[in-house]
């Protein structure tokens, strides 16, 4: 699993923030690794230079494997806070798209990406 940061001119950290960042999506989205290929991670602040409330922006984008790319965002006042409640929201639409491949029993659908071989 790839995993990309991307930060506005605001977002201060730097290469230390980026490793952070990095660690914990493969930490947290460890169990998805056969189907993620890449997370792209975008850390933003809204206000610039300024302090406001809920002013940091984390949005994450997992390209999953033969499925359509999941996005979500989060904002709070602290990145980290920000980024956290991100991952738990990927995880949540990861665990949501991949249980549609799958019925109860396990087996695969017919609603599959993949298509029958001949």
């Amino acid at each position: 699993m790839q995993v990309q940061v991307n930060t506005d001119d605001h977002i201060h950290g730097g290469e230390s923030l980026a490793q952070w960042v990095t660690d914990e999506t493969r930490t947290r989205l460890g169990r998805f690794a056969d189907h993620i290929t890449r997370v792209e991670v975008f850390l933003t602040d809204l206000d610039g230079s300024k302090s406001g409330v809920n002013d940091k922006r984390c949005r994450l984008e997992a390209r999953i494997a033969n499925r359509q790319p999941v996005m979500v965002t989060a904002d709070a006042d602290k990145m980290a806070k920000a980024f956290t409640d991100a991952v738990d929201k990927l995880t949540r639409a990861i665990e949501t798209d991949l249980g549609r491949v799958r019925d109860r029993n396990g087996r695969d659908t017919i609603r599959s990406a993949q298509a029958p071989e001949t």
